[in-house]
């Protein structure tokens, strides 16, 4: 392994370019080139930070703190001041906390810049890069390194909402799912779901590779997007119409205020006949209108006529005188 194949090891960052898959997609020119960028600052922050752990003042010992707190690993805790029951295990764990309390990181780096609150981290620079960012959970090799403020966060899986800085309230469940987003309130459930998300708010993606970006008006906030469904087979049999209400809940039964049941199916049915009614009478006031119009005429035509023939001129008789 070269010099460089070490140091992405050591950001957590896979030699063989797993960020690179961003260039697949569609933005992905834009993607990688930020991915990279930030990969660099990653990549320029751990060396640094490795000549710490060969100063003479490096903790070596798994050790009690006090206060409710526990370091394991080269200066796990080391700064930590009036902070209680954190706990660090890993290389630099937990580094730069002073007064944070009630966070978990364990893994090299994890939480390395932390000085909030309630946060856990379990994997090579799960939030690295977090300063006062609180409640967050980052379970996965590089799981939101670059949270910086954001709060209330979920990313579970490699590189899970990796290029989050100050967004909230995300979930990222599957390896890359909401890799690029930076904004709030988004669900995204599988490998690469919600991928395409840059700035969008409360969008949901649930499936393997699904962007979260509609193809034709782009980011849309306030969307959901579910894969496998479009184009996909189901029994004739057993279809059923599925019906949405106001607040969100799908189901294929409607219920009334009083409590009756009625399948979606045949609202749509009578949705269509109702149609259809109003497309008829529309029809028939039209012939109507028509047929008002052709006995106008017809009236019109015959007064006309009875003038031609008041107009005509007396019958004359002629005698021939032999």
């Amino acid at each position: 392994m070269d010099s460089g194949e070490a140091d992405s090891a050591g950001a957590g960052i896979p030699a063989s370019g797993r960020i690179s898959r961003t260039a697949k997609d569609k933005k992905g020119q834009r993607k990688e080139i930020k991915m990279k960028n930030r990969s660099k600052i990653l990549m320029a922050i751990l060396p640094v930070l490795a000549c710490f752990a060969l100063s003479p003042q490096a903790q070596a010992d798994d050790e009690d703190l006090g206060g409710g707190n526990s370091g394991a690993g080269f200066n796990a805790l080391f700064n930590l001041s009036s902070g209680g029951f954190n706990t660090a295990l890993g290389w630099f764990s937990q580094f730069s906390l002073t007064t944070g309390s009630f966070n978990t990181a364990v893994g090299g780096g994890s939480l390395d810049l932390n000085n909030g609150d309630s946060n856990t981290a379990v994997g090579a620079a799960a939030l690295l890069l977090n300063t006062t960012g609180t409640e967050n959970t980052a379970i996965g090799t590089d799981a939101l390194v670059f949270n910086d403020t954001g709060n209330d966060n979920v990313a579970v899986g490699g590189f899970a909402l990796f290029n989050n800085l100050g967004g909230s309230n995300n979930t990222a469940l599957g390896d890359l799912a909401l890799q690029n987003s930076t904004g709030n309130d988004n669900v995204a459930v599988g490998e690469s779901a919600g991928s395409g998300l840059l700035v969008a708010n409360n969008v949901i993606a649930i499936g393997t590779g699904v962007s979260g970006v509609d193809t034709a008006l782009g980011e849309v906030d306030d969307s959901c997007y579910i894969g496998n469904i479009d184009g996909a087979s189901i029994e004739l049999a057993t279809a059923a119409a599925v019906g949405v209400d106001a607040s969100g809940k799908l189901g294929t039964v409607a219920v009334d205020a009083a409590g009756n049941k009625i399948p979606i199916s045949s609202l749509v049915g009578g949705q269509r006949q109702a149609v259809l009614n109003r497309k008829v009478q529309e029809l028939q006031n039209q012939v109507e209108v028509l047929t008002a119009q052709l006995k106008e005429q017809a009236a019109q035509i015959q007064k006309v006529s009875a003038q031609l023939e008041m107009s005509k001129p007396a019958a004359k008789v002629v005698v021939n005188k032999p």
